[in-house]
């Protein structure tokens, strides 16, 4: 009997010996960017690196040392004028994964396998680059396929298209829904994004989530095999990059399905991390769900408020999300919970995959897949200079300055025809724009900002409703308000013949274009 306990209190002791609660190792810079610290190699001061909730600095040898559990990601936050060596995919290695037991066993699609004892240093090699303080990234909204033919459609039209419009781009990012529940598709997703040959950050979306997670903590197990930890930051060149998981699953309020929303211990993470960011840099947040102020259903309240009181000492912030297949700017000030010097303003950025690869098929075999609000599908540019952003977004298979789409009558008559309206969908318009219009060369008038359906779009869905042979493709959804759409009226008393409405708008960053289109006027008897 003594025996027996003498080997229990012994094999007690040597589960203690192996149980590891504290991680630590070196940042460096890796001269000869072979993945290893080699001797002569120089450790990097003041570089950020975090467990996934506390974030410390590296000391004057580049070493660092954190608490760690038994679930979690090592990651480091990149400093500017660095680089992370890519994977095969052309994703950024940041980070460790450590789940000594591994992910859940009964997923649908697999997780991260045991990953056993740490090593005694874990360290991150990071190397020099020239960082301007103006900056490009691509932003993809829900490229979100349900199938390789999806997967293809997207490849074919999005990355076909921008890989070829990479110069100035320094990296990119990806808004969420990179898959559309199959996350056997994620392995192909990346296979084709190398393809952009450009660093690439990924957000977890709710269609890359694992439904058989009991808690949200694991509802990121096979993301996390995929693309390593779904709460990160970096910085580059003046600005500071957070990237963020904000879909709580499953929803916490008990009524299925999830909620956008943080847990406590990324809150956490979040203040720790911008507790080492300048006040005077521009942070830009990326995460999947949009914020939804004035509709409580869909977002976490409490979680939402404390995001904002962590940001508002920055006077320059950027939320980006997408999710909504649509585009929309939001601007909250202090009656929306905002307690910082300037409004803070949200770019609910619209998709790659638009109306979810929908309607009529273009003269590559893609389907078109405008949104319900009339804006075509694309992908976003975010403009920086030094802590300062703009925003511009590229239409597939259109010129660079296609901006709007102009809808109004071919033609109208010379009598009782005060009815008829132009409307432009401005793509990226906002209530800070300025929308004009004149007609032949004569004075601006300001046109009237107007939520309804975008007439345009309206038509094409009308359109597979009333046409009677079998349209190829897939019906588009039904027509929702847009927010960015503008209307005037159309003179019909200024002669017979035709006539040119040109429309101009003077955005959010000061910026000028515009576009035209014509219309007719006959006698009518």
């Amino acid at each position: 009997m003594k025996k027996t306990v003498w080997i229990i209190v012994g094999l007690f002791s040597m589960s203690l010996s192996f149980a590891q609660t504290k991680v630590k190792g070196y940042v460096y810079e890796d001269s000869n960017k072979n993945g290893k610290r080699d001797s002569k190699e120089r450790g990097l001061v003041g570089v950020a690196v975090s467990n996934g909730q506390e974030v410390v600095l590296t000391n004057d040898t580049g070493l660092y040392e954190l608490p760690i559990g038994d679930d979690n990601q090592i990651f480091v936050i990149k400093p500017s004028h660095y680089a992370f060596l890519l994977d095969e995919f052309n994703l950024p290695k940041f980070y460790y994964t450590y789940k000594p037991k591994g992910s859940p066993t009964d997923f649908k699609y697999a997780g991260v396998a045991p990953t056993g004892k740490l090593p005694k240093e874990l360290n991150f090699g990071l190397v020099p680059q020239k960082e301007e303080s103006s900056f490009k990234a691509f932003l993809f909204g829900d490229p979100q396929p349900y199938s390789m033919q999806e997967l293809d459609y997207f490849k074919k039209s999005i990355i076909d298209e921008a890989k070829e419009k990479t110069a100035g781009i320094s990296f990119g990012i990806s808004l969420g829904d990179l898959v559309g529940d199959d996350l056997s598709l994620h392995l192909p997703y990346k296979q084709y994004m190398k393809e952009m040959n450009l660093p690439w950050y990924n957000v977890i979306g709710n269609h890359d989530m694992n439904y058989e997670a009991k808690t949200d903590i694991l509802s990121d197990e096979t993301y996390e095999k995929n693309f390593g930890p779904s709460n990160f930051a970096f910085n580059y060149s003046g600005a500071h990059f957070l990237v963020l998981d904000d879909i709580l699953y499953p929803n916490p309020r008990g009524t299925g399905g999830y909620l956008g929303g943080f847990r406590d211990d990324q809150l956490l993470f979040i203040e720790n991390d911008l507790r080492h960011v300048d006040q005077d840099k521009l942070i830009v947040v990326s995460f999947h769900i949009p914020l939804f102020v004035g509709d409580e259903k869909h977002f976490e309240e409490q979680a939402r408020q404390q995001l904002f009181d962590l940001l508002s000492r920055f006077d320059n912030v950027l939320l980006v999300s997408a999710h909504m297949h649509m585009q929309t700017h939001q601007f909250y000030s202090k009656d929306k919970g905002w307690k910082g010097s300037k409004p803070l303003h949200e770019y609910n950025a619209g998709t790659t995959s638009g109306d979810w690869y929908s309607g009529e098929l273009d003269e590559s075999g893609v389907p078109v897949g405008t949104m319900r609000d009339g804006t075509p599908r694309g992908y976003a540019v975010l403009s920086v200079n030094a802590n300062q952003y703009q925003l511009d977004y590229k239409v597939i298979g259109k010129p660079e300055n296609y901006k709007m789409e102009i809808f109004m009558p071919q033609v109208i008559g010379d009598k009782r025809s005060g009815n008829s309206q132009v409307y432009a969908n401005i793509f990226m318009g906002t209530e800070l724009d300025r929308v004009e219009y004149r007609v032949d060369q004569g004075e601006w008038t300001k046109m009237t900002k107007e939520e309804t359906f975008d007439p345009s779009f309206y038509a094409k869905v009308q359109r597979w409703d009333l046409s009677d042979t079998l349209l190829e493709g897939r019906r588009p959804s039904n027509a929702v308000n847009s927010a960015h759409l503008w209307k005037g009226k159309l003179p019909f008393h200024i002669g017979l013949g035709t006539h040119t409405v040109e429309i101009r708008v003077k955005d959010m960053f000061d910026r000028v274009y515009t576009d035209q289109k014509s219309y007719r006027i006959e006698k009518k008897k």
